[in-house]
C-alpha cells in the first residue's frame, strides 16, 4: 500500500501526510484497484452512510451537473472533497455548497433558499446515521436509555441550523450571504466535517488505533456534540421527552466546558408533581439544563449555568440561554441588557415563590410556579436576544418536567472535607510506616538510627509532629 499511496499523493498536494493513507485507502476500494472511480461504484460503496439527498449532491461535485456529466472521477477531485469539507476553509467549504446545487460559484450566484435548506437538512441527517452506524459510547448512553432519533427532530434541526442565512424580506442566497452564515454557524461546519471524515473512513482497512491522528481528532471532536448520558443506570423505561437530536442542539449551544456529559436530576413522570421534590434534587448540582413540556405539546426550557439555590436575587452569566425543541428549534442567548437569569424563592410573603429565567418579577421569559403545574412565559423578554413567546399560551399547563446537570458534579464542604480527612490518615499511613521501619533498623544496627542521613524522611517526621528524641543522643551514647 506504500508504494500506491505515495504516487496517489503526489497526484495531489492538497493532503497532509497523515491524510494520505486515509484517502488513498477509500480510493482504491471504490474504484476497485484502478486510478478511476465509477458513480455507480461510488453509490454502491457509500449509498448506505448517507441521506440519499447528500448522495445526489456528492455526485454533482465529483462528476458535473446534469448536462456536462462525466463518467468518472479521478483522484484530485477525490481528495478534494475531503479536504474542503474536513478542514476546508469557508471559501473552499462554499464552493462545494454551490458545486453540489448545481451552481458555478460565482460572486453573482443566488440560490433559492428551499436548496440551501434541504442541502443542510441532507448533512444533519447524514450525520444522525454516521452516529447511529458508527455506535460510539456517547450514543450508546442514549440508545440504550430509549432515546431515539427522529426524523420529525432532524427536520426542525436542519431549519434552525440555516433559518438566519436567508436575509428578511428575501428568498435569495447570495455567496456572501452564505459566507456570512456558514463563519457563525460552527454546529453544521462540525457535522459536515464528522459525516465525510466517516465516509472516507468507512471499510478502511486500519483499525481505529491505527488511524492517523488527524482522522481520529476530527471524528471525536465532532462526535462530542453529543454528550455522554449519566444517571439512568436505575432506570429501565425512561419516560423522554426530548429525542437524541434535540438534545444534541441543545448541548451544541452549552458553553464548551459543560458539553461532556449529562448527569440526569429530575423527571416529573418519575419523582412526581412536587415543587419541593423538585428543588431537592436540583439544587447545589452545578448548572443544569430544565426542559419542560407543556399540555398543548410545546417543549422548551432553559440552561442555568449556576447552581440553583433560595435566594431573592438574581444568579447565572452571560452563558444562560432559554430555548424552544418544538414546534420549532430555536436558541435565545443573553443580550446583556440585564441579570435577570436565574431566580429561585420559596416561602416568601412580598416575593414570587418560584422558578424563573429572565424578563422580571411577573413578567418571566420562564417561570415555574411554586404551585406544581402552572407556568407563564411572556410574549417579550429583554434579557434575551431574538426571543418570542415560549409555550402555546402566556400561563400555561405542564404536562411533564425534566432536568439534568451538565459537565462535572461540583465539590461541596462536605467533600472537601472528606477528602482532608483522607489526605490524614493517609499522611499518618505514611508516618506510621517510616517510624516502624525506623524501630525494625534501629534494632538491626543499634548503633545507627534509619534516619541518620536521611534528611528527607527527617523533615516528614518533623511536619507531622513527631518529636526525634534519640537527635543528639545517640551517637554520644555509642561512641
Amino acid at each position: 500500500m506504500g508504494n500506491s499511496s505515495t504516487k496517489l499523493a503526489e497526484k495531489c498536494s492538497l493532503l497532509t501526510k497523515d491524510e494520505v493513507p486515509l484517502v488513498a485507502s477509500s480510493f482504491k476500494l471504490v474504484s476497485k484497484n484502478s486510478d478511476r472511480i465509477k458513480e455507480d461504484d461510488l453509490m454502491k460503496f457509500w449509498g448506505s452512510q448517507m441521506d440519499p439527498r447528500l448522495a445526489q449532491y456528492i455526485t454533482n461535485f465529483l462528476f458535473g451537473s446534469l448536462g456536462s456529466r462525466s463518467s468518472v472521477v479521478e483522484f484530485q477531485k477525490f481528495a478534494e472533497l475531503y479536504v474542503y469539507c474536513v478542514r476546508g476553509s469557508v471559501d473552499e467549504r462554499i464552493s462545494v455548497l454551490l458545486t453540489c446545487l448545481g451552481h458555478s460559484g460565482s460572486e453573482s450566484a443566488d440560490i433559492a433558499y428551499p436548496l440551501i435548506k434541504e442541502y443542510v437538512e441532507a448533512v444533519v441527517s447524514s450525520y444522525m446515521r454516521a452516529l447511529r452506524l458508527e455506535s460510539g459510547p456517547q450514543f450508546k448512553s442514549w440508545e440504550s436509555k430509549g432515546f431515539r432519533i427522529i426524523k420529525e427532530c432532524i427536520q426542525k434541526l436542519a431549519d434552525s441550523l440555516v433559518y438566519d442565512v436567508v436575509q428578511p424580506g428575501t428568498q435569495k442566497v447570495t455567496r456572501t450571504d452564505a459566507e456570512r452564515w456558514l463563519q457563525a454557524n460552527p454546529t453544521f461546519l462540525k457535522m459536515l466535517e464528522h459525516v465525510f471524515s466517516h465516509l472516507y473512513n468507512y471499510r478502511s482497512t486500519k483499525s481505529p488505533q491505527e488511524e492517523p491522528i488527524a482522522v481520529r481528532g476530527s471524528m471525536e471532536c465532532a462526535s462530542r456534540l453529543l454528550p455522554f448520558c449519566e444517571g439512568l443506570e436505575y432506570v429501565p423505561d425512561f419516560p423522554a421527552t426530548t429525542d437524541i437530536t434535540q438534545i444534541l442542539y441543545i448541548n451544541s449551544n452549552l458553553p464548551q466546558d459543560f458539553q461532556n456529559k449529562w448527569r440526569f436530576l429530575f423527571s416529573s413522570q418519575i419523582h412526581g408533581e412536587s415543587f419541593s421534590t423538585l428543588l431537592g434534587r436540583i439544587m447545589d448540582q452545578g448548572p443544569s439544563v430544565i426542559i419542560v413540556e407543556d399540555t398543548n405539546g410545546y417543549v422548551f426550557g432553559g440552561f442555568a449555568p449556576a447552581s440553583w439555590c433560595l435566594s431573592a436575587n438574581f444568579a447565572g452569566d452571560t452563558s444562560t440561554f432559554l430555548f424552544t425543541l418544538r414546534p420549532k428549534m430555536r436558541c435565545f442567548e443573553s443580550t446583556t441588557y440585564n441579570n435577570h437569569y436565574q431566580y429561585l424563592n420559596l416561602h416568601q410573603q412580598t416575593m414570587p415563590n418560584g422558578l424563573g429565567m429572565g424578563g422580571q418579577h411577573n413578567f418571566w421569559g420562564l417561570w415555574l410556579d411554586s404551585e406544581y403545574g402552572i407556568g407563564e412565559s411572556s410574549e417579550s423578554c429583554t434579557t434575551f436576544k431574538g426571543y418570542s413567546q415560549l409555550s402555546a399560551n402566556k400561563k400555561f399547563q405542564i404536562r411533564n418536567i425534566e432536568v439534568w446537570a451538565v459537565g462535572e458534579k461540583p465539590s461541596t464542604e462536605s467533600d472537601d472535607e472528606v477528602k482532608k480527612i483522607k489526605i490524614v490518615f493517609s499522611s499518618r499511613k505514611v508516618i506510621n510506616c517510616l517510624c516502624l521501619l525506623s524501630l525494625k533498623c534501629s534494632q538491626k544496627s543499634p548503633g545507627r538510627s534509619v534516619l541518620q542521613g536521611n534528611t528527607e524522611t527527617k523533615a516528614i517526621l518533623e511536619m507531622a509532629g513527631k518529636r526525634q528524641y534519640s537527635e543528639g543522643i545517640r551517637d554520644e551514647f555509642f561512641e
